[in-house]
């Protein structure tokens, strides 16, 4: 692993992975002080080569600290060990199907802002700080919390020096969002297959922001979702709902309302899947070192070796990309 963009030593990530090395169960409580672990383990189909074949990498979510404190955070393994949830996870579930994999990291109905760490080794899930405190979204009447899975696909990047042709505006420096729509409500750390149905492109304080619309690959509504249109046939109101939510849920913090390209229409299948390889292509690009002033953001990886890949165009149909294979 390369730790030279991370800021940190090699005797801090060791440090890290060793405390990560021992699966535990335990609580400590005392008059300042809280702390807990909890271990979860979820089985993800992970595409080995071009062909439909997979293998099950069993994928372990860790939570170290007191949950709503700075300190908490939500580290990742595997089989071989600690992994980068951003640069280890592979993007592709089954490259076949057209199942990508998501990490999530808020699940519905709560309110804490959790994300992957790009600037920390391992890159785990923190609950966000701005101005010294931590941050909750509002409800946003008649919801509570967020109103679905929310997640980000692995080894994707919104690059902030990239202007997107259709928002007019930069990347928001963050891997790509999700919201999964299926029924369960899931845990954070959870890492699952999911099909992608289409997607809206935020414009929040002036960045883009895009939002994939995907469900749960196992969920009972799967095979019934297959365009964005599907979505308000099954889930009439949804799509309105979740345009309305964006752009009003940060009004309470005193910030403007949100903006949409597309006058909020949500874009198909196809469109989304073009913007996954066009992200995916900005993340390889991070990791290889070609982007310039990328200097907060840790790219070590433990796993995976990345090639540098030709840049595509939005515009037609995008050449394939090899899958980055794992370890095993």
């Amino acid at each position: 692993m390369s730790l030279s963009r991370c800021g940190v030593s090699w005797s801090r990530l060791y440090a890290t992975a060793k405390r990560l090395s021992t699966v535990a169960s335990f609580s400590a409580n005392g008059p300042n002080h809280s702390l807990s672990v909890r271990c979860r383990r979820y089985a993800a189909s992970t595409a080995t080569s071009h062909q439909s074949s997979t293998r099950v990498n069993m994928y372990v979510a860790e939570e170290r600290g007191a949950p709503f404190t700075p300190e908490y955070r939500v580290y990742f393994k595997d089989e071989s060990g600690p992994i980068s949830p951003l640069h280890d996870i592979p993007l592709w579930a089954d490259r076949a199907q057209r199942l990508v994999n998501m990490v999530v990291e808020v699940p519905r109905w709560t309110n804490a802002k959790m994300e992957i760490s790009l600037s920390e080794p391992l890159n785990p899930i923190k609950q966000d700080v701005k101005k010294g405190a931590l941050r909750f979204v509002h409800n946003v009447f008649p919801h509570h919390g967020y109103i679905w899975n929310y997640g980000a696909l692995p080894q994707t990047w919104e690059n902030p020096q990239h202007v997107d042709p259709a928002t007019q505006a930069r990347g928001d420096n963050d891997p790509i969002d999700v919201i999964e729509i299926g029924e369960r409500v899931a845990q954070r750390g959870d890492v699952y297959p999911v099909k992608v149905v289409g997607t809206l492109a935020l414009i929040d304080e002036g960045e883009t922001d895009w939002k994939l619309i995907a469900v749960d690959a196992r969920d009972p509504s799967a095979a019934q979702l297959n365009d964005v249109a599907d979505v308000e046939r099954l889930f009439p109101g949804l799509l309105r709902a979740t345009v309305e939510w964006f752009r009003l849920y940060k009004v309470p913090d005193g910030k403007p309302v949100n903006k949409f390209a597309f006058d909020g229409e949500a874009k198909d299948k196809e469109f989304a899947y073009k913007i996954i390889d066009e992200v995916h292509d900005f993340w390889r690009s991070l990791v290889n070192g070609e982007v310039a002033d990328a200097t907060n953001i840790c790219t070590g990886q433990v796993l995976l070796p990345v090639q540098p890949v030709a840049r595509r165009r939005r515009a037609g149909q995008p050449p394939a990309v090899t899958p980055v294979t794992p370890v095993t």
